[in-house]
């Protein structure tokens, strides 16, 4: 079978891959053994893409262009928005017209938009989902260092003596990544680990020291410890006087922050903080990992530069195994920064402030001018959208819909343009229901070109089959539009887009880097294809990029220097209060990706969690009268969702955790816009990053007392009919939940005050085909109970239970397993939490490579195989990604523990 060399579209790690195909469907995707980053591993979305690229996907693929929903020939419908847009900047200045695009663009799409937004528009109005992600790591590195450059690189891990992992579940966020650490410590048992993070993750269980502090309290923590390194005098003035400037102002700012004062205002023991310090400074080698938890703050900034100034006051940078090292979070956020593809950048990390860079950009691109005026950023942008200030906005491979924070801000923004134009490779999103257009784009597997990873190592994406029906390439459709839109803007001259291939559009990305922090003016296509992955800079002449930058101890500064910058602590924007008395912190799940576009098409991808579940400390169920399992209303000052709660040791009292991933598509209501209905949009005053790690909350127990479950599989549909089928149930109930369960099913969740008409319920048995002759039946009018269920021979095929759910357990398990119900046929129409004998297993699956259940490992251990290398060998769990081990880990542990 054929085989193509790419990279993953998922996470910052930028994995290797091997795509097998059949030249018109990919049929397997594997790791390459030959890449870098990854050295032939890959995660459980990284295993799963040959499913998410199948040719039948849930929620379908967007095929052919639409205007106002019918459907259009490319031609129409690019000539449509390029009269339309001309139009309107003639009408209303080029700023009223605004693109948002996406970390999950290739280099040379983001290079494309970007000049098409500040070299023919004339705006600057051009702003990233990076926005969201890692803003805060840019403003942080540029303030500190002289440019948005990580300095270390993943080989550092290895190198390491003590890991200080910030802001980040890395076992679950960045899986490839954390194999490394995992091999790290094999190999030097001595390595430390500190964990800072609010939540007791896998990450944190598995740390040498989990700094578990109250959620936006980093700054102080780092302050913290820069006082008590400064008190025992554990800094390296040789380091400080030698390469640095500012300290003197920030040994001031830190001052106050003893250690006594940190551990209160952090809600940590204060000799964790004496601890921390002192492993920080006097290890041989520290190397800093973080991410969004950092990052995703109206304190974003100074929270990376806090950090940072640890990193320069103990010389714990530019040499193997030290530095502060961004872990980014998008599979291409470090190209979309590279090509300045954010409101407030210019190409080759030039600053859009600066005149000098600007007349340097106007003269490569061949224009008069690039506007000075910044740029609306993210939170900005839709709510210059809402007042009517920008009329006009080209959303590319993302879905804010979904993914912003305050999402009644973004949909009202969305219904009031004028225009909105959706580039897509799916049709089903939360934004391709506000848009005017429709253009399909390629997505991963069938596009070409380059992407950068969180070390700064530039790997080619290819295409292993060609994309379905029109879609197109996405630099291919904004080179077209803006051809279409020259000749309204500028008739008559040449074409700045002269491109034909993306080829062309790197080898131009490539010449505005010559002589910049970022040079890769060394590296080419060929190149790339002859020597494989590389790390930049990369100028001509070179032989290889650049492993770690500031070895030599000079920054890209006027001065040479790095600068300290005092960061004084800052309470969260939202603080809790009698009203909102909880502290809700969101974050990622293992096996979920980002608005589950491609994720949630995906069965094996829900196993693991398969409906968000909000995590609460067991004091504060008991305060709120609440029990594991609980159907709860979750509200904040901007919205309300339902969603089902569970105790968890992973949070302190007075704080909540609730996954980031589910959108309208998957968690629902009448009232209710998924996850990010309640988040902040709050933002950092440099980076303009909004606050979506925290927002205040309240909890209480749901009044919806008729519930309704339904799973199983179709009679006479696919799935993703079913799931179309099922859309309608999604907004018509006060609470809806849907997920994808075993290896074809669905599973929904409804809940309501009083109990829907028939017809609704006929509607939801039609869509599982339950209302067939042959099915089981059982109504109780009287206690408002109902039961459906349909046999495929001596199997459940399907299962609604309504009024009275506590089968749903045991049923769920015979319908996951396939197991035969000829035993327990009697007991079906019978609403018990089980027959006589039987104990339900608990389907959630831990390992999601070969399958293998909670259930399933916990009796394994209880039969004595405990030990994760035990469970290895009987079980094979944990024997392909590994993303499943700390868990595994952590099973074996609290099972000692309890013997």
């Amino acid at each position: 079978m054929p085989e193509t060399r790419s990279t993953c579209c998922y996470c910052g790690v930028g994995c290797g891959v091997v795509i097998e195909h059949d030249g018109g469907a990919i049929r397997g995707v594997r790791g390459d053994p030959d890449h870098p980053a990854n050295l032939g591993r890959l995660c459980t979305k990284g295993h799963a893409l040959a499913k998410s690229a199948a040719p039948t996907l849930l929620g379908a693929r967007l095929l052919h262009p639409e205007i106002e929903g019918r459907r259009a020939t490319w031609d129409e419908a690019l000539e449509h928005v390029a009269a339309r847009f001309a139009k309107t900047i003639a009408e209303h200045g080029p700023d009223s017209v605004a693109f948002y695009i996406s970390g999950q663009l290739l280099t040379e799409d983001y290079y494309v938009f970007n000049k098409l937004a500040k070299g023919l528009v004339g705006t600057n109005n051009v702003d990233t989902n990076s926005r969201l992600c890692m803003s805060s790591a840019v403003a942080g590195y540029k303030q500190a260092l002289g440019a948005d450059a990580p300095p270390a690189c993943y080989e550092d891990i290895d190198h390491a003596t003590c890991l200080f992992i910030a802001g980040s579940n890395t076992a679950w966020a960045h899986p490839v990544l954390y194999r490394r650490i995992e091999d790290a410590r094999a190999r030097n048992p001595a390595l430390k680990t500190i964990v800072v993070d609010p939540r007791r993750t896998d990450t944190a269980r598995q740390a040498t020291l989990h700094l578990q502090i109250q959620p936006g309290t980093d700054v102080a923590l780092f302050n913290g410890l820069l006082h008590l390194m400064l008190w025992e005098d554990l800094v390296d003035r040789r380091y400080i006087d030698a390469h640095t400037v500012g300290f003197d102002t920030v040994r001031e700012t830190v001052r106050e922050f003893t250690p006594k004062a940190t551990a209160a205002a952090c809600g940590i023991p204060e000799v964790q903080v004496v601890e921390a310090a002192r492993l920080f400074a006097r290890s041989a080698a520290t190397l800093s990992l973080y991410c969004q938890g950092l990052n995703q703050s109206a304190s974003g900034t100074a929270k990376n530069v806090a950090l940072i100034n640890l990193h320069l006051a103990t010389g714990q940078i530019g040499r193997p195994g030290a530095g502060p090292f961004s872990l980014t979070g998008q599979p291409n956020a470090m190209g979309g920064r590279e090509v300045g593809g954010m409101a407030n950048l210019l190409s080759a990390h030039r600053d859009l402030a600066n005149p000098a860079h600007r007349e340097e950009v106007a003269r490569l691109w061949g224009v008069d001018a690039v506007p000075a005026k910044p740029g609306k950023t993210a939170v900005e942008l839709f709510e210059a959208m809402r007042r009517g200030e920008v009329k006009a906005v080209w959303i590319a491979c993302t879905n804010p819909a979904q993914s912003m924070p305050d999402l009644n801000l973004v949909q009202e923004a969305l219904s009031t343009a004028e225009l909105v134009v959706v580039q897509e490779a799916y049709r089903h999103t939360e934004t391709t229901t506000f848009a005017h257009v429709l253009l399909p784009a390629s997505t991963w597997g069938e596009k070409e070109g380059t992407v950068t990873n969180s070390e700064r190592r530039i790997s080619r994406v290819r295409a292993a089959i060609p994309a379905p029906g029109e879609a197109r390439h996405d630099w291919a459709i904004a080179t077209d539009f803006a051809q279409r839109l020259e000749r309204h803007l500028r008739p008559g001259r040449a074409t700045l887009f002269p491109y034909a291939t993306p080829e062309s559009v790197f080898d131009e990305h490539r010449e505005t880097t010559r002589g910049r922090d970022l040079d890769i003016a060394g590296l080419s296509y060929a190149l790339l294809e002859a020597r494989g992955p590389q790390q930049w800079p990369f100028p001509e002449g070179a032989t290889e990029g650049r492993k770690r930058l500031y070895e030599d101890g000079v920054f890209p500064t006027p001065d040479g220097r790095a600068r300290f910058v005092a960061t004084p602590y800052r309470d969260v924007a939202e603080k809790a209060s009698a009203q909102y008395p909880l502290r809700l912190t969101t974050g990622r799940l293992r096996d979920q990706w980002h608005a589950m576009s491609r994720t949630g098409t995906v069965a094996t991808l829900f196993a693991h969690a398969p409906e968000p579940r909000l995590a609460m400390h067991r004091a504060d169920l008991e305060r709120h009268g609440l029990q594991d399992g609980a159907l709860v209303r979750i509200a904040s000052r901007r919205g309300e969702a339902h969603v089902i709660v569970e105790e968890s040791d992973t949070v302190k009292s007075g704080v909540a955790f609730l996954p980031m991933h589910w959108g309208e598509r998957f968690l629902a209501g009448e009232r209710s816009r998924g996850v990010n209905g309640l988040t902040l949009p709050a933002t950092d005053p440099h980076s303009r990053q909004p606050e979506l790690k925290h927002c205040a909350v309240r909890v209480e127990r749901a009044a919806l007392p008729w519930r309704l479950v339904a799973f199983g599989r179709a009679a006479d549909a696919t799935l993703d009919a079913l799931f179309e089928r099922l859309s309608p149930a999604m907004s018509r109930f006060a609470f809806a939940s849907r997920t994808l369960t075993g290896a074809d099913g669905m599973l929904l969740r409804l809940a309501t005050q009083e109990a829907p008409d028939a017809a609704e319920l006929e509607a939801i048995d039609a869509a599982f085909g339950v209302d067939e002759p042959g099915a089981l039946r059982y109504d109780d009018p009287t206690r408002g109970i109902g039961r459906r269920i349909a046999l495929d021979g001596s199997a459940l095929r399907a299962v609604r239970l309504s009024g009275d759910l506590r089968s749903e357990r045991w049923l769920h398990d015979y319908w996951a397993r396939g197991a035969t119900v000829d035993a327990v046929r009697r007991f079906l129409a019978m609403p018990l939490a089980a027959p006589p004998g039987i104990v339900a297993q608990s389907s959630r699956t831990i390992c999601a490579c070969h399958g293998v259940s909670e259930s399933r490992i916990r009796d394994a251990i209880a039969s004595g195989a405990a030990s994760v290398p035990a469970l290895k060998l009987q079980l094979r769990c944990g024997t392909t990604c590994g993303s499943c081990v700390p868990e595994l880990q952590a099973m074996v542990q609290a099972t000692r523990a309890a013997a």
